[in-house]
């Protein structure tokens, strides 16, 4: 299965500068070696990641999206600690989040292109959901 997640920071913070994503990235591929989770891209924003991951059925997308979330923020807050009395109530992420699947055809390579392109292009959000959207009358 394909998974597109995207999880932002508590509070929409722009906490994601260099050393952090350094961190994130890091932590994502120790991660890859203990899960069947496989990070086939990582994106970030200044606020929020997205993450284009390939996982076993067995494994839901609530477990899969817990067990990035929780491995992440701890990893990102041990290595770097002065982020943490900057955060609300200690916490990285926000408690929410999105994940979808994704199909292998042309949905995998245009949200992939998206994803790697985070931070770069504000336009390819809009050129993304215009192919996309449908409207009904």
């Amino acid at each position: 299965m394909i998974y597109h997640l995207v999880c932002v920071c508590k509070g929409r913070k722009e906490w994601f500068n260099n050393d952090v994503v350094a961190v994130l990235k890091e932590t994502c591929v120790e991660l890859q070696k203990r899960y069947e989770i496989h990070f086939l891209e990582i994106g970030t924003d200044q606020d929020h990641v997205h993450f284009l991951i390939q996982s076993v059925p067995m494994y839901s997308p609530t477990k899969i999206s817990r067990t990035i979330k929780s491995i992440t923020a701890r990893q990102i807050l041990k290595t770097i600690p002065t982020l943490k009395p900057k955060l609300w109530g200690g916490e990285f992420w926000s408690n929410g989040y999105y994940i979808n699947t994704v199909g292998r055809t042309n949905s995998e390579m245009t949200i992939q292109k998206y994803i790697k392109n985070q931070g770069h292009n504000p336009k390819d959000y809009e050129q993304l959901h215009k192919n996309q959207l449908t409207f009904f009358i």
